[in-house]
């Protein structure tokens, strides 16, 4: 079968700009150009000149600096229009004027007030006033899935007889099912004719712009009209990132392909979401942050073993650096382990159990548990390895008119010891609770506070230095480390892991020192 590219045509500098509360300047729109350039897009849409000054001076850099791909200026069917946009892509080495009019009963009575007849006559009369200037002439209809099929094929005839190279069908206000498009697009190829490049321009309003595009190919459209990230007009345009990798993971097999660089498409959405302000969201299919990772420990098993379980395309493909394992409450022993030797631990099964239920207790507080969290549990957790005392649970309470107080329920050898305290803040309550549950009196020497990671989940690093001894004997000195995402509790393994060590060297009858 061979193989007949779609060609791409990329309206992010256009259609893309007018969603509300995006402004982009002159050099932003040139480097956003220069790297659709990059990607491989065939038709940039540069800007709409009559717009603004501004408009017509960022249309006119792009063209200058742009190589590569199609320029286009969008025009609608008015002299003044179509002039300026020639004049604005004066520089292009390949420019197009893109020019179009509605169609639809309800465009043509409310906003034009323009006979049938007439709308007929204006199109054909703005595609040979374009196509005097360039020979490259895209015409559209607007709001074309609302407008009279018959009527669409009398409008489309005479853009084509004034000399229009390719003709657009938009779904102007996202109305279309994609069954109902396919069936337009072939009929207007059937009734039309077939010996220009049909194309197809959807919006997103009933989450259907990628899904009528697929379907309009499918029918034998050759262009799509795309945004990256899917930005535009109300709930936006087809997304380009989705278009190019359904067209590249689903129809490739059909004959069906595009020219995108698609290693260049993680980098073109990063750039338009930091330039326009919109932030991609996490589940967003193709660029979200959330595309290529995963959390369940099915899939996560899965990934490990062989990627294609649960991934119908490369990130590599994508610009990404691969799949990304992210440790959560959802996340098994598979992915545990594989993220433990990763960062260069070698534990053996009973350490892996002890470091994997704290790993458990702490993803059910913490959404996200990256390396430096899961290092500092591991870390934690190992240094209290063999100790007399384990911290089973921990509860506090305290307030402007109550008492602070703490008991914990500590494990010794199999056995639970519960005690209580009262103190003058919460963490000194359960110090004070740990003190009475070991029977370590020890004074407290140091205590500091500082965060692990960033954010309102942070993990909490306490470290506390006890002594104990004195008068009656030799000063024996030990430092206990804690982390958890409540500061009071990592005070507590922190103070109990110190008390363990005193235990230790109070068993040892060692005069010396640890830290």
């Amino acid at each position: 079968m061979d193989e007949v590219d779609v060609r791409i045509f990329d309206t992010t500098l256009r259609d893309g700009e007018q969603s509300p509360g995006i402004s982009l300047n002159l050099r932003e729109k040139v480097e956003i150009a220069e790297q659709l350039a990059r990607l491989g897009v065939d038709i940039i849409e540069a800007g709409f000149p009559i717009a603004s000054d501004g408009e017509t001076e960022a249309v006119q850099a792009i063209a200058k600096v742009v190589e590569g791909p199609v320029v286009a200026g969008l025009a609608r069917c008015d002299a003044g229009d179509i002039d300026r946009a020639a004049e604005a892509l004066a520089p292009a080495a390949r420019p197009r004027i893109h020019t179009f009019i509605a169609t639809s009963d309800i465009h043509m009575k409310a906003k034009l007030k323009m006979a049938p007849a007439e709308v007929v006559a204006a199109a054909s009369a703005g595609v040979a006033r374009a196509r005097h200037h360039v020979p490259d002439v895209e015409f559209s209809c607007e709001d074309a899935t609302r407008s009279n099929p018959e009527f669409l094929v009398e409008v489309f005839r005479a853009a084509v007889g004034a000399g229009a190279t390719t003709l657009n069908v938009p779904d102007t206000v996202g109305y279309a099912l994609p069954e109902e498009f396919a069936a337009l697009i072939a009929y207007l190829r059937e009734e039309v004719g077939d010996y220009v490049v049909w194309s197809v321009h959807t919006h997103d309003d009933l989450g259907l712009a990628v899904a009528n595009a697929l379907a309009g190919v499918g029918a034998g459209a050759r262009q799509v009209e795309v945004a990256v990230n899917g930005i535009g007009e109300r709930a936006g345009n087809c997304s380009l990132e989705e278009i190019v990798m359904a067209l590249k993971t689903r129809m490739a097999s059909r004959g069906v392909t595009t020219g995108a660089v698609t290693q260049e498409i993680s980098r073109t959405s990063r750039l338009v979401s930091r330039l326009t302000g919109y932030p991609v969201p996490p589940n967003k299919a193709i660029v979200g942050a959330n595309a290529f990772a995963h959390e369940a420990g099915i899939h996560q098993h899965g990934v490990m073993m062989d990627r294609t379980t649960y991934e119908i395309m490369d990130p590599l493909d994508v610009g990404l650096e691969g799949s990304r394992i992210v440790l959560g409450k959802h996340s098994g022993r598979h992915a545990f382990v594989k993220a433990l030797e990763e960062l260069g631990f070698s534990l053996d099964k009973e350490e892996i159990a002890k470091a994997f239920a704290r790993f458990k207790a702490m993803a059910d507080r913490k959404i996200r548990i990256t390396d430096i969290d899961l290092e500092a549990i591991v870390v934690d957790e190992m240094a209290t390895e063999g100790s007399d005392y384990e911290l089973v649970a921990i509860q506090v309470a305290g307030g402007t008119h109550l008492s602070p107080t703490a008991t914990v329920r500590l494990q010794r050898e199999g056995e639970l010891i519960d005690e209580s305290a009262i103190g003058d803040g919460m963490i000194d309550a359960a110090c004070g609770a740990i003190q009475r549950a070991t029977g370590v009196e020890a004074r407290l020497e140091s205590f500091t506070v500082s965060s692990v990671t960033g954010g309102i989940d942070a993990l909490g690093d306490v470290t506390i230095v006890l002594a104990t001894g004195g008068r009656e004997g030799p000063v024996r000195r030990a430092t206990g480390r804690g982390v958890s995402t409540d500061v009071v509790e990592a005070s507590a393994r922190a103070y109990l892991s110190a008390a363990n060590r005193l235990v230790h060297l109070g068993s040892m009858r060692s005069t010396a020192e640890v830290v």
